[in-house]
């Protein structure tokens, strides 16, 4: 309306037409800026209340909050502020209240890892709540380390970009030579010219900017997946494109997000430096160090945010590549689960059915309805049969053949312990008896007096048990054998460690 209105004002004037037409643009291009969600949110009356609500229930740890748990926070939130007096506080339910502030596109709604719905902040709403943190600063920006920041980056990026081969040989000589001459300084017992408080409160003011600048980057990578995502499925239900048409145009989606948009690049910076652990760790090295020297004069806030830069940088990365898994599942399941022989024409109607639920959630209101029956209407049959004939069921079973001349003969008790394990009350039995023996005398010593019936190699094992488990047995050093008989009289030899009384000193008299 503003651009039809200045057409008009332009064709009646007649002059100055490269300059009404210079400012038309621009008042379009402002007047659009105006209507995006970030400047909505601070442009109306109850701009800082809603701030103050997102604030309170949104920040760089919590950066999701399930949907039921956020309806009683708000509520609760402007229940608070009309007691205290406050006018201009959102009407209605913490529910009513969430779901305009979707609508609006300062909320949005989805489905976490676990299944559960929660809300999160758009990067419309994140970019609100940056601007505002940034207003409440109270350092200037101009100053000496500002402007060596803005020298030294212009400097970087003339040798990254510049295409002459000798200029980026001058520069990068340059600073080769202005770092060894500090480092031959340093190394000499030069004075370390320490650095002012105010010019480390301007450092970490630009390192603590450009970290709030991350969440709504990542943020805008999400929602640029979340598109990708509703236009693929958009694509499937309207079967405009072949399954391979749309995984091309997936894949070359995801490549220009990445690529050609700041956030993207950010996104794969980050990615490159979470893989990078030489890079990472000594990130975190600066930053406890930076911790460290300003300790007297940084706020808990600030350490906070210091501390929470690798977190941050993990949580928007695991975001964004939870989005891109979503795709990636979508994809997935319509390839595998698709039936090129299924009935074409009933797939259809369900598409167009669904695609026409999608467009009609799109506008409904909180608590309309649409008239659809639940179940079928009932047939008009009397009477059907709940059991058909079988012939199958007509047939008797088979008989079941006698095998009394292949049965085995039976074992006595006897004989099945003969075979079976350890006799752990015998061995027990003959153990406390060796432990009032005077002398020394070890487990292999003891082994070989007992019976036969005691001496099978599965004894061995039962012995060895009860000497572990003992308190005045030790294990020595050295090993013994051990001849054991089986049942069917067959010898076997076995190595084991030696075990024999504790006769030294305890350790409390040493």
């Amino acid at each position: 309306m503003v651009a039809a209105m200045l057409g008009e004002t332009r064709a009646s004037s007649g002059e100055g037409t490269d300059e009404v037409s210079h400012i038309t643009g621009e008042l379009v291009r402002v007047s659009a800026a105006f209507e995006q969600p970030t400047l909505s949110l601070l442009n109306q009356k109850q701009a800082p209340v809603v701030v103050a609500i997102l604030n309170a229930c949104f920040s760089r740890e919590t950066r999701s909050v399930p949907t039921a748990r956020l309806h009683v926070q708000v509520e609760g939130l402007i229940a608070e502020m009309a007691t205290s007096g406050l006018v201009d506080v959102p009407s209605g339910s913490g529910r009513d209240v969430c779901l305009r502030w979707t609508k609006a596109q300062w909320l949005i709604r989805s489905t976490a890892s676990d299944g559960s719905e929660v809300y999160s902040l758009t990067s419309h709403a994140q970019q609100s709540l940056d601007f505002i943190a940034n207003l409440r600063q109270e350092r200037t920006g101009l100053s000496e380390h500002r402007i060596a920041n803005i020298v030294a980056t212009a400097r970087r990026i003339n040798r990254e970009s510049n295409p002459d081969r000798q200029s980026r040989i001058a520069i990068l000589d340059a600073e080769i030579t202005q770092l060894m001459v500090e480092r031959d300084r340093l190394e000499a017992g030069g004075d370390i010219q320490a650095m002012t408080e105010d010019r480390m409160l301007e450092g970490f003011d630009e390192l603590l900017s450009l970290v709030s600048q991350l969440p709504s980057d990542f943020t805008r990578v999400e929602e640029a997946f979340r598109q990708v995502r509703g236009e693929i499925l958009e694509d499937f239900r309207a079967e405009r494109r072949v399954p391979g048409e749309v995984i091309d145009r997936y894949l070359e989606r995801v490549d220009q997000l990445i690529t050609a948009t700041p956030e993207g690049r950010a996104f794969e910076g980050a990615f490159a430096l979470l893989r990078d652990d030489d890079l990472l760790d000594q990130l975190r090295k600066d930053v406890g160090a930076l911790i460290e020297q300003g300790e007297s004069f940084l706020m808990d806030r600030d350490r906070q945010e210091l501390r929470g830069i690798v977190p941050l940088l993990r949580q928007g990365l695991d975001s964004v590549l939870d989005q891109r898994s979503r795709i990636t599942d979508v994809l997935r399941t319509y390839i595998t689960t698709r039936d090129a022989a299924k009935d074409r024409e009933l797939d259809r109607v369900l598409r167009s059915l669904e695609g026409a639920v999608s467009a009609w959630l799109a506008t409904a209101g909180v608590r309309e309805t649409a008239g659809v029956s639940l179940l079928p209407d009932e047939l008009d049959i009397t009477h059907l049969r709940e059991r058909l004939h079988d012939p199958s069921d007509d047939v008797p079973l088979p008989q079941i053949h006698a095998a009394d001349d292949e049965r085995p003969d039976g074992l006595s008790l006897d004989e099945l312990r003969r075979f079976g394990g350890p006799r752990m009350a015998e061995l027990h039995a003959a153990l406390e008896d060796a432990k009032g023996r005077a002398g020394g005398w070890s487990l292999g010593a003891l082994f070989s007096e007992l019976p036969d019936e005691l001496r099978r190699p599965v004894d061995v094992l039962g012995l060895l048990h009860l000497a572990t488990n003992s308190d005045e047995l030790t294990r020595t050093e050295q090993s013994e054998t051990y001849f054991t008989i089986r049942p069917d009289g067959s010898t076997r030899t076995l190595n084991v460690p030696q075990f024999a009384p504790d006769n030294g000193p305890d350790e409390e008299e040493l």
